[in-house]
């Protein structure tokens, strides 16, 4: 298999996160697949943002879930940008995509855009919580799923099989040979993140990773010649 490269929220290192404008340079870097994040605005839209509230990467504050969409859409997501919602990302971009769901009402919400548009292919869909992962596959059989871990044990492997997730997408700092040889034996692909440096990615190159999440697009032209 290929090693994957994935854009964290685009290309975040260098263009604002989750922007329509992040996706275009992800992708126009060659990135293989582009990750972003969902939630629900207070009237059902997904809205493409990693955090709960807006305080950090927009010019507004407060909860995501107390904002309309036209609320949402009046902030400044970053250099002019609106916070897109995730049709428009699918419109923007063609690069196959990694979306991060936090809860079981994104995940439902998710499924109705999946179904509607044919996403299966096109969409993987990664989650902390084993719960949201369990849903969407419930809701949408067939779907490719990945559980995320940023501090664990070697029980990742036995949640992410317990919730029928194909990928995990494991801390980089908190990784070790035991937990990769773990998930190699339950047949899981391994993706690390966040991998921004060459000592990063050959880390994940000599632990025999399917692919690493990077904030930066020279990944992507480095990653193929690293050992």
């Amino acid at each position: 298999m290929n090693f994957l490269t994935i854009g964290h929220r685009g290309v975040m290192g260098v263009e604002p996160e989750n922007t329509l404008r992040s996706f275009v340079a992800a992708q126009q870097a060659g990135l293989d697949q582009i990750e972003l994040d969902l939630h629900l605005s207070k009237d059902g839209a997904l809205v493409v943002m990693h955090d709960t509230d807006v305080d950090r990467t927009t010019d507004g504050t407060g909860p995501i879930a107390e904002k309309t969409l036209e609320e949402l859409r009046a902030l400044d997501a970053g250099r002019g940008e609106r916070i897109p919602v995730f049709e428009e990302v699918l419109d923007a971009v063609k690069s196959p995509l990694q979306a991060e769901i936090k809860d079981i009402a994104a995940a439902r919400a998710l499924a109705e855009v999946m179904h509607k548009r044919d996403l299966i292919s096109r969409v993987e869909v990664s989650s902390f919580h084993d719960e949201a992962i369990a849903e969407i596959a419930r809701l949408v059989p067939g779907v490719r799923t990945a559980l995320i871990g940023s501090r664990f044990g070697t029980d990742i492997v036995d949640r992410a099989v317990e919730a029928g997730a194909g990928t995990v997408c494991l801390n980089i700092r908190r990784l070790t040979l035991e937990i990769v040889e773990q998930a190699r034996k339950a047949d899981l692909k391994i993706i690390g993140w966040v991998v921004n440096t060459q000592d990063h990615l050959r880390l994940v190159r000599a632990l025999g990773l399917d692919g690493a999440t990077t904030d930066y697009p020279e990944i992507k032209r480095t990653g193929r010649f690293t050992a």
